[in-house]
């Protein structure tokens, strides 16, 4: 009869266990959400504080704000790699992988300082709907770079993310051709990158995580940068010294786009390694759409029903291309 009898002290430990499992769950969905969120405000705030600063600040230098950004990715990525350990360091291991690092770090500048140039012309909005465009230039530099294929239907989801651009662009009251042309050319630049990357980082040794990638990919950015900014923004040293006299926090503005840059990319690489490639690319269309509102409200740029439109037709067409790539793969 004794042997039958149930110890009392066996049930608060099967609770506990139990009470440990379910709560780990939903540690790990608190955590990833902080992430999905800090990822929405670093990348939104990097986006509203370069509009800010270049169109609104008088802070007119595009190519010096892009070399600060980099030069941020540098010390920064050091740091959480070497000191913080966040990933393990990957070393370069031959001049032919550090020549196609430098080539890809070239492409990136060209597509950021693009990027930046085109939103002292164009309202944060536009500069979106012509971003949103980037799986268009991606597929079409996949095929004429490896003739990688895709199914026809999706091909066909891009024809709305090119329409929606045209209409857009139609509709758009503070539309300027220069702006225009550096937005195409710097999200043509970014979709060239990630395809080249693809190639030139396709062997399994020398593959580099994102992270690793930035921390080699940053100095030789600054090193590129440095004389085109002497040559095309000889007065870019006098002019941020005169605006920091005018306006006190000038360097606390540099300094947190410069952080909000690098923490944009590390926290990319943390939401793609706790959800999947898939969940960023959806993600990444929402926070498009979250910036465009975020913009809207704070310039007061005038938008129109038309662009509007051309917007959602874009992003419903980026949408319809990623389901149609996951299901015909």
């Amino acid at each position: 009869m004794n042997n039958n009898k149930k110890n009392p002290d066996q049930k608060p430990e099967m609770s506990s266990s139990s009470s440990s499992s379910s709560s780990s769950p939903k540690k790990q969905t608190l955590f990833i959400l902080s992430l999905i969120i800090l990822w929405y405000t670093s990348n939104i705030g990097v986006l509203l504080l370069n509009k800010f600063l270049l169109s609104n600040y008088g802070f007119k230098f595009p190519i010096f704000l892009t070399m600060c950004h980099m030069s941020a990715c540098a010390i920064l990525s050091y740091l959480s790699i070497v000191f913080l350990k966040l990933v393990p360091l990957q070393h370069l291991k031959s001049r032919s992988q550090f020549m196609k690092v430098a080539t890809l770090s070239v492409v990136f500048c060209a597509s950021v300082v693009g990027g930046n140039v085109s939103l002292r012309y164009l309202p944060v909005s536009f500069n979106q709907a012509v971003g949103a465009t980037t799986p268009f230039f991606t597929a079409l530099f996949a095929y004429l770079m490896t003739f990688k294929r895709e199914a026809w239907i999706t091909y066909g989801a891009l024809v709305p993310v090119v329409t929606g651009v045209v209409i857009a662009s139609g509709g758009e009251p503070g539309f300027h051709w220069f702006g225009f042309i550096m937005c195409i050319s710097a999200t043509a630049a970014r979709a060239f990158k990630s395809v080249l990357q693809g190639i030139l980082l396709s062997s399994e040794g020398e593959k580099l995580n994102s992270m690793n990638l930035m921390l080699y990919m940053s100095p030789i950015a600054v090193i590129a940068l440095l004389p085109v900014t002497i040559v095309m923004e000889p007065d870019v040293m006098s002019v941020t010294l005169s605006l920091a006299r005018q306006h006190k926090y000038m360097w606390v503005l540099l300094l947190v786009n410069s952080i909000m840059a690098y923490s944009a990319n590390l926290l990319n690489f943390l939401v793609t390694k706790h959800t999947s490639a898939l969940t960023l690319q959806v993600l990444g269309n929402a926070k498009g759409a979250v910036a465009v509102v975020i913009s809207i409200l704070l310039f007061r740029n005038p938008v129109t029903v038309m662009g509007i439109g051309g917007y959602s037709i874009t992003v419903l067409g980026v949408v319809a291309y990623g389901e149609t790539k996951r299901r015909f793969r």
